[in-house]
C-alpha cells in the first residue's frame, strides 16, 4: 500500500532532498504535495489529504506547530511528523502537545527519517535519536535535582530561601540568630548536596523548585 507524504517547508532545497530520500528509499513512499508555509499545508491537506505529513516548525505566514494543532482539528487522524532545526525540550513540547506523533532534527540521519516516516505512518509516537537523548538527560537531571533536594535538610532549605532572595549571609545569621560560620556551614552543605557551586545556580535552583519566589 503506497504511503502518500506532502511535506512542508519553507526551504524548496529541503523538500526536495526530503523528495529524494524517501522516494529513493521505498517505491511505497509518494509525495503528493509540497507546502512552503503552515498556511498552504492546510488547504493542501484539505484538497490532497495524506498518510503523513513532514513538517517544519519556522515557516512564515503560520508556523508549524500551530499548523499542525489546526490540522489534528481539522482531522484527528492526521499523522505529523515533525522535521526541525529546534531541539529544545519546550519545542517538543509543543509540538507533541499540538498534535505531532514525532519529532526529529534536521541533521539526523536518513535512515532515522525514514525509520520516522514507517513508525508515524504505523500510528507509533517517534522521537529522534537526537530528541530522545536530550530528553532522557533533562529526566536524569530533573530527578537527580529532585533528589538532591529531598536531603536537604528544613534548615538547609529555609537558609537556601534566604539566599535566593538576596539575603547576605550575615543578615541570615541575624535572622536565624546563628553565627556567620553555621550559616557558611549550611550554604557549603548545601552546594555539595546539590552539586551547586555558583550563587546565581543557587538562586536559579531555589527558584525552579519552588524553594524561593522573587
Amino acid at each position: 500500500m503506497t504511503t502518500k507524504i506532502i511535506l512542508a517547508d519553507d526551504h524548496t532545497f529541503v523538500r526536495h532532498g526530503v523528495r529524494a530520500i524517501l522516494e529513493a528509499a521505498d517505491d511505497k513512499f509518494k509525495v503528493v504535495g509540497e507546502a512552503s508555509n503552515g498556511k498552504e499545508l492546510l488547504e493542501l491537506a484539505q484538497k490532497t489529504p495524506a498518510d503523513i505529513y513532514i513538517v517544519d516548525i519556522s515557516m512564515p505566514v503560520l508556523n508549524g506547530i500551530e499548523a499542525t494543532a489546526k490540522l489534528v482539528k481539522q482531522d484527528p487522524q492526521a499523522k505529523v511528523l515533525i522535521l526541525s532545526m529546534h531541539d529544545d525540550r519546550a519545542s517538543v513540547e509543543k509540538a507533541l502537545k499540538a498534535g505531532a506523533k514525532g519529532f526529529m532534527v534536521k541533521v539526523s540521519r536518513a535512515a532515522e527519517l525514514i525509520e520516522a516516516v514507517r513508525e508515524v505512518s504505523a500510528g507509533r509516537l517517534f522521537l529522534g535519536e537526537h530528541i530522545s537523548k536530550f530528553l532522557m538527560q533533562g529526566f536524569l537531571d530533573k530527578k537527580a535535582s529532585k533528589k538532591g533536594s529531598m536531603h536537604l535538610t528544613a534548615k538547609e532549605k529555609e537558609v537556601l530561601q534566604l539566599i535566593a532572595e538576596g539575603y547576605s549571609s550575615k543578615q541570615i545569621a541575624k535572622h536565624f540568630t546563628l553565627s556567620l560560620n553555621t550559616i557558611h556551614v549550611h550554604r557549603n552543605n548545601i552546594m555539595r548536596k546539590l552539586g551547586i557551586h555558583k550563587q546565581a545556580e543557587l538562586v536559579r535552583y531555589a527558584l525552579k523548585e519552588g524553594i524561593a519566589q522573587l
